[in-house]
């Protein structure tokens, strides 16, 4: 009989399949290494496990002990996996852009999830990253793998999953593609790649605004890839080449993916295989492409997959009748798409240029164009303003984040124009959102504009 000791030793000997339907423009073959297969669904479980059995080797983890990680969910996932089977407590520390069914597939391997806001900096306190640490350190008898500085991270693939790519494509592979997260899988495969044939390319798939990519790690939306800092279990002089894609293509290629070809992957599988598609298309007939699936689908099924989610963030196009891009397409040329107030700007500054702009509302984030659409805090409305400056004139010379209303409420771009019709019936403004990001505000008078032309 064929049966596996624990759950532990069904991690890797993961498959190759080969994409059939969205290779079109590809002047070669484009094989997917399918990590779905792993036991917690995704490449992580390979991570887990090695960093976990590196602790013990080297006393860092002691019996009794409570692992506590930031993570996306994936590494999460695969860590309560191994410390079920070891007798170890979890505690992760996850940003509020993690999909909520990630959440509760940790909570149902028993783990603690404590839930952190994504739009602070890496050295915010409420960072995940800061909070983390701070668990750590209250926590007794705590062990933290750090996924991001531990070489036994990279030392998984470059034990397993390397060693599998080249066995199964008999080391006739010529690029290999993988998302850039904590850089692990790609340092691992590559190194072991590399070792083989000086001529496999490795490439990185970074979300446009990753720092892999020349960004500053904001904004996006994709979840598992992209930084807002260098891991040090990224090694940049694998790397031949970083491909940066956007949360448009990420999701939509996902999507066009799992309806064509039968294999549902996530947003992250839809960066790595639109980098492999570019690839494709400019790569000789000999070449073999392969392509690294972290994770299935099933966990962004709130998200990537519901398309109200996605025509919200503007991400899809209703095909009957106007949409809000139109209006927006009609609106005046002279003022810049978004105009927005920093939490810092004092009242009668943000006053002045609601004033020279004929505006009434006005968008408060923080954050640098282009913003994403969790760092948009609040608004400024003029008839709140005024009640306040009635009140206390002295507001005028404090910040706008003292004298601020909610935020607007968001419609997206390729949403019908009836959709915006209902929601200023209750609000003044809409802050819309065009590839997930704060494009400009739509005000009542614009729709009248639209609808006169």
């Amino acid at each position: 009989m064929t049966i596996a000791d624990s759950a532990l030793d069904l991690i890797g000997n993961t498959p190759l399949v080969r994409l059939n339907q969205v290779t079109a423009q590809a002047q070669c073959p484009v094989l997917l290494k399918l990590e779905t297969t792993n036991p917690g669904g995704s490449s992580k479980d390979r991570a887990a496990l090695s960093m976990i059995l590196a602790a013990e080797a080297d006393g860092s983890l002691k019996p009794g002990a409570t692992i506590v990680e930031p993570t996306s969910g994936n590494t999460g996932v695969g860590l309560a996996i191994v410390a079920a089977q070891r007798g170890y407590e979890t505690v992760f520390v996850v940003t509020d852009k993690v999909a909520p069914e990630k959440i509760d597939l940790l909570r149902a391997y028993g783990a603690e999830v404590v839930v952190c806001p994504v739009a602070v900096s890496p050295d915010d306190p409420r960072s995940y990253y800061s909070t983390a640490e701070r668990l750590v350190e209250e926590i007794p008898n705590a062990y933290r793998p750090n996924q991001y500085d531990n070489e036994a991270n990279p030392q998984a693939h470059f034990d397993s999953t390397g060693p599998e790519i080249w066995n199964q494509t008999e080391g006739k592979i010529t690029h290999f593609v993988a998302g850039a997260g904590t850089g692990g899988t790609l340092t691992g495969v590559g190194r072991y790649l590399k070792s083989q044939s000086d001529d496999v390319k490795i490439v990185a798939a970074d979300p446009e605004g990753s720092v892999y990519s020349g960004g500053s790690g904001r904004p996006y939306l994709v979840e598992g890839v992209g930084e807002d800092f260098w891991p040090t279990t990224y090694d940049q002089s694998i790397v031949d080449q970083v491909i940066p894609i956007s949360d448009r293509d990420s999701f939509l290629v996902a999507r066009e993916v799992t309806r064509v070809e039968g294999i549902l992957i996530g947003g992250s599988g839809g960066t790595a295989v639109a980098a492999g598609l570019e690839l494709a298309a400019k790569a000789s007939p000999d070449d073999l492409i392969v392509v690294l699936i972290p994770d299935s689908g099933r966990g962004y099924l709130s998200r990537v997959f519901n398309d109200q989610w996605m025509a919200g963030f503007g991400f899809l196009t209703d095909p009957n009748g106007p949409v809000v891009g139109d209006v927006c397409a009609a609106k005046k040329r002279d003022l810049p798409d978004l105009l927005y107030a920093q939490p810092s700007d004092l009242v009668r500054d943000v006053i002045s240029t609601m004033k020279d702009n004929g505006l009434s509302q006005l968008p408060v984030a923080k954050g640098e164009m282009p913003l994403a659409a969790a760092e948009v805090m609040g608004s400024a409305d003029e008839l709140a303003i005024m009640g306040a400056a009635f009140d206390d004139p002295k507001v005028l010379d404090r910040p706008i984040e003292d004298a601020m209303s909610p935020p607007l409420p968001t419609i997206g771009i390729g949403q019908p124009v009836g959709s915006a019709v209902e929601l200023l019936d209750s609000a003044p403004a809409l802050l819309v959102l065009d590839g997930g990001r704060p494009r400009t505000v739509l005000a009542r008078t614009d729709l009248l504009t639209f609808w006169s032309r």
